[in-house]
């Protein structure tokens, strides 16, 4: 996208996006997010996850205003660079590669003073001396981060989980190089050992360098893994927008010049050789091939272009040579916008991620309360000091809400990616919600289920007559007209039978039909005088095509009516099977649309649907989805029009073939970038099983934190246990989100 601000439909506000650099759990995105709403006129969503910030603002503000706001926050702030020319590769990613080295080097001096602090039978003279000397690197340099991220929360007032890990850390390292200086611990002989609870009695005596020194690397580890999966969770939006090609071999005077894509302007006409991408959305002006749109919109069936034929930027030219002409380019393209919306419903949140967010605001405030209560009580329960500190460690150190915080920003990453890779575009996180309560699917006919173009359906001919030649002598005169039904005729007749002969003195009586002169014959189609005597099982063929809803055409030569054709919108392939597929979610499929009623419930019965509303005018669809809504049903609406872009927008979910106009794209929740009805019930089973996922991730994080803090409260839990559990909740709540990837 090579603009990041854009208008929105109000004039008095432009929306902004802005990443966010320094946050470190969800409490931090939960206090950029509270400090940007505190100014003026202000709307902000701060996203952990993608590490973004999307930001409504007056006039009267600048984004130099919102980044100064979020910089004396604590964090910092810039506007994504314009993307001029997309990289070959994915940049290497300096801020995992540090991460990894202070894992490695952190683990390596950790293990070692693990293993000697549980293990009594390790333990020679001045251990812990050794100890001390590995451990203090891992505190102070495996750990600077979380340091240096409580000591700018401090400056701010703030408390985050850096806060919790620093306070448990330190105060770990700080007991210990108390206790082996002006205690007993430093003493040759002393022996220590390991207890899964606050079970120690001795406080001078008494060294947690193992804590301190696991924890980091525990924490590392998990901020690590969580890193990486993140990394991975946004692949398949980084790699939708690194689909498009990088050059483009423009024609300039007679002349190939290749040039970025960059540099295309719209009018330009520019080379596909097969097996090269096409480098932007344009229309066939020379040549004849099958283009591959499988990377793009997940459908495995190369279509065939020629002459005239629209072609979408990215998809692969897989046969011949072509000649297109760009008609749109940069943002404007299918590809860009896309991307757009996959962007956009990635940085949104959902209801249930408010209520995490509110939750992890208040939260580590709660545990360093909870922290203080828990060494108060110990200390005055049993006056063991050292078991006091040991339980009132594990609380500061198991409660953090960083899985509350990565549960459903993950899951709509990997989510909304995956649909991309299908060819669904998920428009914001709130359309999960619609997805779970929808029941009923109203379809439109005409291009939703049906392909909105006329095709050849059926011949009846005369006794003694030859249907290929019925087909070849109308099907000459017909395609020399442009007339849909004469087109559909001519279409039909030449995939039957093969090339067609040429025609003489072509005719066209306007409202009446063709005639002409075909193989030496006078050929006539339509409703002209000499066709006006059908013989009787003509007159009947034709009498039923027209109660079944199609279009009869009478076709005749050297005076005499010889066939009728049936031509009608075709049902698209894959109708049926959608229809079907969508019962068998719940839902009941009701067909919308404008033609009679006839003609709505043929398609109706070839499909399988048992209600249709036909005879609507295209303003009273809106009428219809609102009725229905009436009944106590809650509607998905799936159409292509512009006149469905209002019941799109009415419908409580709605759905729009992305072979559609733009403005019922914009007005539907979810976008099919197929035009193949099948992909509906995918985007609804997908909605569905994101949300599934993350109200998964939302129960395990919630119940983690109920379950573990009283347990640590209790003395139950090692503080290094307690670090390692909280480290591998974030990975699990990571790890589940990405299972989505494997979504069929």
């Amino acid at each position: 996208m090579s603009s990041t601000t854009t208008e929105t439909p109000s004039a008095a506000t432009t929306e902004v996006e802005l990443l966010i650099g320094g946050m470190t759990c969800a409490s931090c995105a939960a206090r950029v997010e509270k400090k940007l709403n505190r100014m003026d006129g202000v709307s902000a969503t701060v996203n952990y996850a993608t590490e973004k910030a999307r930001v409504t603002y007056p006039a009267a503000v600048e984004v130099a205003d919102l980044i100064a706001t979020v910089v004396r926050t604590g964090y910092t702030a810039e506007e994504p660079a314009p993307e001029v020319e997309a990289p070959e590769q994915a940049p290497h990613d300096p801020e995992l590669s540090a991460l990894r080295e202070r894992l490695v080097v952190s683990a390596l001096l950790a293990v070692p003073v693990v293993l000697l602090s549980m293990i009594p039978a390790l333990q020679f003279d001045n251990w812990q001396w050794l100890a001390l000397t590995l451990a203090a690197p891992v505190v102070v340099w495996g750990g600077w981060p979380f340091h240096r991220a409580a000591w700018t929360n401090l400056r701010h007032r703030a408390a985050t989980m850096d806060t919790l890990v620093s306070l448990g850390t330190l105060a770990a390292f700080g007991w210990s190089l108390w206790a082996l200086f002006f205690g007993d611990a430093g003493m040759p002989g002393m022996k220590d050992r390991f207890e899964l609870t606050a079970d120690r009695m001795d406080g001078a005596s008494t060294i947690y360098l193992e804590v301190a020194a696991g924890v980091v690397a525990f924490i590392l580890l998990g901020r690590y893994l969580e890193a990486r999966s993140k990394r991975r969770a946004g692949a398949a939006l980084r790699a939708l927008l690194e689909l498009g090609a990088k050059d483009v071999a423009v024609l300039r005077e007679g002349r190939e010049v290749r040039v970025p894509v960059a540099r295309l302007t719209v009018g330009d006409r520019f080379v596909v050789r097969p097996g090269e991408k096409i480098a932007t959305d344009g229309t066939v002006v020379e040549g004849v091939s099958a283009v591959d749109a499988a990377l793009l919109t997940g459908e495995s069936v190369p279509v065939d272009v020629a002459v005239g034929d629209p072609v979408t930027g990215a998809t692969v030219n897989a046969g011949g040579r072509l000649v297109v002409e760009a008609s749109r380019v940069g943002a404007d393209t299918r590809l860009a916008r896309m991307a757009k919306l996959v962007a956009d419903a990635q940085n949104g949140k959902a209801e249930v991620q408010r209520l995490a967010d509110r939750v992890s605001g208040v939260f580590v405030p709660v545990v360093v309360l909870v922290a203080v209560a828990t060494f108060g009580g110990w200390l005055g329960a049993t006056g063991d000091t050292a078991a006091a500190f040991t339980a009132a460690v594990a609380v500061l150190i198991i409660a953090c809400p960083c899985a509350l915080g990565l549960a459903t920003p993950t899951a709509l990453l990997v989510g909304t990616g995956r649909g991309a890779q299908l060819g669904i575009l998920i428009k914001g996180p709130e359309v999960l919600e619609s997805t779970r309560r929808v029941d009923t699917v109203v379809l439109d006919k005409t291009g939703t289920v049906t392909t909105g173009r006329m095709a050849l359906q059926a011949v009846y001919v005369a006794e003694g007559v030859d249907e290929r030649q019925v087909l070849r002598l109308a099907g000459a005169l017909e395609h020399a007209s442009e007339h849909p039904v004469a087109r559909a005729v001519a279409a039909g007749a030449e995939k039957r039978v093969g090339p067609l002969p040429a025609v003489e003195r072509f005719e066209n009586v306007p409202g009446r039909g063709v005639r002409g002169r075909v193989e030496g014959h006078e050929v006539a189609v339509g409703r002209l005088a000499e066709l006006s005597v059908l013989p009787e099982e003509l007159a009947r063929a034709k009498d039923g095509a027209e109660r079944d809803g199609r279009t009869a055409v009478v076709i005749g030569w050297d005076g005499a009516a010889r066939a009728v054709v049936a031509v009608a919108d075709a049902v698209r392939e894959t109708s049926a099977e959608a229809v079907r597929e969508l019962r068998a979610l719940g839902l009941t499929p009701v067909l919308l649309t404008g033609d009679n009623q006839a003609v709505a419930e043929a398609v109706a019965h070839e499909v399988g649907i048992d209600r249709v509303i036909a005879e609507v005018l295209p303003e009273d669809k809106v009428d219809v989805v609102r009725r229905l809504r009436a009944e106590g049903r809650t509607v998905a609406m799936v159409g292509d029009g512009v006149n469905d872009a209002a019941a799109l927008a009415t419908a409580d979910l709605g759905l729009a073939m992305g072979t559609g106009t733009d403005a019922a794209i914009e007005a539907g929740d979810l976008t099919l970038v197929r035009g193949d009805l099948r992909v509906a019930a995918d985007a609804i089973r997908l909605s569905r099983r994101t949300l599934a996922v993350i109200k998964g991730n939302l129960v395990w994080a919630f119940g983690y934190n109920v379950a573990a803090l009283p347990l640590a409260a209790a003395g139950l839990l090692n503080p290094m246990i307690a670090g390692a559990a909280m480290a591998f909740s974030s990975v699990f709540v990571v790890t589940n989100s990405l299972r989505l990837r494997t979504f069929r």
